[in-house]
């Protein structure tokens, strides 16, 4: 259709015809024209958040939940570099997420001018995006936009999703764009590298010929919409699956394939089988410093590597002298469906024997009150819960290490950001996403807690099903576990200097029901109260002593298999 409208017009219409059902912001000058239109329009929810850092991470949550990219914006300066550690948590995870930046007039950009700056909060965010973005640009003319937009939402969702952020100055806003209205669909796009059929023979002999094979899943087969294919491939091909962190939620807990986490916190029977195994199988892990440990000699050593991943960058780069699959997940997955039952009986068996052996309720042997592995088990067991948001630390390392996932549940946490405060605002995307109608649980520590512990009153104000446990172990643990190993125990940071609230009253400050307990006895107690109504908000605050470690750990430098605190680093961790 022929259309006159304005800039802000043009993206409102276009967002509601893509599919976006809201969109996350904080208001501010440089993008009240935006919000306006939005909000005429209609069709396109705007959730006031109370900092830009949860717009970005709300943002992250719907578009990994949805497959469709998610939207925030912020206004020009502080805004849009608050949006900042947000838009990298979804490029790093894979997140399809579109941001949208105020700027100043064009009339106030200092242009060439050998000035700080001209206008008031006029701030080049493009080019700090540029490094943590797919595509990032500054659009200077109305014209440009109908393109820019078609193309930031193709481009975060295709091959290996991610963010994209586009900033349009405050009189673009208001501009007329002429010409024909140009809709994006939702729908993956043919795959960009197809999979030549004589490499799935390849994979198949191997799966076949190996007395030990593995399957290695990470979070691109979610990012690739091939969660149905994965599953159907595992039925048939009979092996047994180990996963990343931010794979936590491909399989479920009951799944007869599934073995656990591998990695730096992985579970010891899951670590012990990735350096058993004679032929693994990667699918859409990238195979980091966690996932492998810093001696990839060893981990590579004795058996056949199978990468199979969209950006050939990943495949080949810390670990090498793998077969490489540069090709779509899916497409690699459906060409795998016709693969025969592998089944190997005596190799499962040693694992479930190993896990037997080493279960992770066991490894924090000794812990002083509530142990925080079976306080994981306790709240999710047999539990129906649409997503778990789960913070940066230690807790978030219980949380993958014991947490019973369901069939229908989804773990988000931030990966490769690794950015604290992304739990609770990840939330509140999630419970939106989900229409209120399954409860979503927040996992936190009482560090990350704190950093966006206003997004409390967006759960108040949008009345949603978000329960939230908080393990207050009264400092930074996963640094004070660090300090420990390499600092002789000093806890600069991490315990001297740091204090915490009593985060079940400023629960009660807001209107959230909430609960505290301090010691074993008290856990079955708390997890009736917790679930006693499913879809009201609560927040349960557990106390976890202050010297509580996460075990197993890799020992940094030494093999996958030898784990603290059975054995010792042999040298200070990298990172």
């Amino acid at each position: 259709m022929t259309n006159y409208m304005n800039v802000s017009q043009y993206i409102a219409r276009f967002l509601k015809e893509a599919g976006v059902e809201r969109a996350f912001e904080l208001s501010g000058g440089m993008i009240m024209h935006l919000i306006d239109c939005i909000h005429q329009e209609g069709g396109v929810q705007l959730v006031n958040v109370y900092h830009e850092q949860s717009a970005a991470f709300a943002a992250d949550a719907t578009g990994r939940l949805s497959g469709i990219p998610g939207v925030a914006f912020g206004t020009s300066g502080p805004g849009a570099i608050n949006l900042l550690t947000g838009v990298g948590s979804s490029f790093f995870d894979s997140s399809p997420a579109v941001f949208i930046t105020g700027q100043v007039n064009r009339h106030e950009q200092k242009g060439t001018r050998e000035v700080r700056q001209l206008g008031f909060q006029e701030t080049d965010v493009v080019s700090m995006a540029k490094p943590i973005t797919k595509w990032a640009y500054a659009i200077r003319d109305a014209s440009e936009v109908p393109e820019c937009l078609y193309r930031a939402f193709s481009v975060a969702t295709s091959g290996r999703p991610g963010a994209v952020l586009l900033d349009i100055p405050m009189d673009v806003f208001r501009s007329p764009v002429a010409g024909f209205f140009r809709a994006w669909k939702p729908g993956f796009r043919t795959p960009d590298v197809k999979l030549q059929p004589d490499r799935v023979e390849q994979v198949v002999t191997l799966l076949r010929g190996a007395e030990r094979p593995l399957i290695l899943v990470g979070a691109g087969v979610r990012a690739a919409g091939a969660h149905a294919q994965f599953l159907k491939f595992v039925d048939r091909v009979d092996i047994p699956v180990v996963h990343s962190l931010l794979a936590c939620d491909v399989l479920p807990y009951g799944h007869r394939q599934r073995v656990g986490m591998i990695g730096t916190y992985g579970n010891r029977w899951a670590n012990l089988a990735l350096s058993e195994c004679d032929c693994l199988l990667v699918i859409g892990s990238r195979l980091d410093i966690r996932q492998t440990g810093a001696d990839t000699d060893s981990f590579k050593r004795g058996r056949t590597i199978i990468h199979v991943d969209v950006e050939s960058g990943e495949i080949n780069n810390r670990v090498s002298d793998c077969i490489p699959l540069n090709c779509d997940i899916r497409d690699f997955l459906e060409g795998m469906l016709d693969c025969p039952a592998v089944g190997r009986p005596v190799w499962e068996r040693w694992i479930s024997d190993r896990r037997r052996e080493w279960p992770d309720t066991a490894e924090l042997k000794g812990v002083h009150g509530i142990n925080p592995n079976v306080l994981m088990h306790r709240l999710s067991a047999s539990r129906d819960v649409a997503a778990y948001c789960v913070d940066v630390g230690l807790h978030q390392m219980w949380a993958a290490q014991s947490l019973e996932l369901g069939e229908e549940t989804r773990f988000l946490t931030s990966g490769g950001m690794g950015a604290m405060g992304f739990a609770l605002p990840a939330a509140v995307g999630a419970a939106l996403h989900l229409h209120g109608a399954r409860p979503v649980v927040v996992i936190a520590g009482d560090g990350g807690f704190q950093l966006n512990i206003q997004e409390l009153q967006s759960i108040v104000h949008h009345r949603l099903p978000v329960k939230i446990v908080v393990a207050n172990n009264h400092c930074h643990g996963m640094t004070r576990q660090f300090q420990d190993t390499y600092f002789d125990k000093r806890h600069a940071g991490t315990v001297w200097g740091y204090s915490t609230p009593a985060f079940h009253r400023i629960a009660e400050a807001y209107g959230i029901a909430s609960m505290r307990i301090e010691n074993a006895e008290q856990v079955d107690v708390a997890a009736e109260w917790f679930w006693r109504e499913p879809l009201q908000p609560c927040l349960l605050e557990v106390e976890i002593d202050l010297t509580t470690n996460a075990y197993p750990k890799l020992a940094f430098g030494r093999p996958i298999s030898q784990m603290e605190p059975l054995a010792t680093p042999l040298e200070m961790e990298a990172t």
